[in-house]
């Protein structure tokens, strides 16, 4: 069940479930919905070998290891299409407090990206997330590299983007961590960074949509982030300079 190496990742950032929680179901189902002919009815053994659930929603209503909810696929191993959830210890924010992450992956296909933006506002609306974004895996590699520290993670980022600091300089949850690609900001988290605002995002507005919730899901180019495109790139670091909120850069 192996990945080509720029499969879309999709990470969304969320409040720790509580003991009743359905937002797993949710995600799941929303998931589905998204994506015409998904099913989410297989997960796999230690051993990587594929396992039928007839009974899945039971089953992942009732599997809350961890936190979250255990690994699922669909049955096709040439568009192969997964989503798992966990709870993190560690805090998104100053405060310290853990959280909720779900990651999902879709094949880089024309199916995959057409339906992208629709599986991140699924997941992020099913989670009732804070935030989240869906990123080709090469990109989400070199935004990985933003994140430094002077001790704890020294470098210097790639290509001349800008430094993402750690999350005990993040002042709430609501503050995204990073940009992707397509990006999920809710309600809470589009204030907290000040969109939108008609003077200065009329680009960003025209590939962006608001969702149920009033959060939003916001594309930063028209094509998949490819960050070997100068234009690309450009784009990446105008919504860092627009966002200076955005990983923990407008603190002290």
């Amino acid at each position: 069940m192996a990945f080509g190496r720029n499969e879309m990742n999709i990470s969304v950032y969320a409040p720790v479930l509580t003991s009743d929680d359905g937002r797993p179901l949710a995600i799941v189902h929303g998931m589905e919905r998204a994506l015409p002919g998904l099913r989410l009815g297989w997960t796999t053994s230690e051993k990587e070998d594929l396992i039928s659930l007839p009974h899945r929603d039971e089953w992942v209503a009732s599997n809350k290891a961890g936190g979250g909810f255990p690994f699922l696929c669909n049955d096709d191993d040439a568009h192969l299409v997964t989503i798992s959830g966990w709870e993190n210890p560690n805090g998104l924010a100053a405060d310290g407090a853990p959280h909720f992450e779900i990651h999902a992956q879709l094949p880089f296909d024309a199916a995959g990206i057409a339906a992208a933006a629709d599986v991140l506002a699924a997941i992020g609306e099913g989670a009732r997330a804070y935030w989240g974004h869906a990123t080709p895996f090469n990109a989400t590699v070199e935004i990985s590299r933003q994140t430094v520290d002077p001790v704890r993670k020294p470098g210097v980022p790639p290509r001349g983007l800008p430094a993402l600091r750690f999350p005990n300089y993040i002042r709430s949850p609501e503050i995204p961590r990073r940009l992707g690609w397509l990006n999920y900001w809710s309600a809470a988290a589009a204030r907290a960074i000040g969109f939108p605002d008609p003077a200065h995002d009329a680009e960003l507005l025209s590939r962006s949509r608001c969702t149920a919730t009033g959060g939003w899901v916001v594309q930063l180019t028209e094509a998949p982030l490819d960050l070997d495109d100068s234009t690309h790139l450009d784009a990446l670091k105008r919504a860092y300079e627009r966002f200076p909120e955005i990983g923990g850069r407008a603190a002290p």
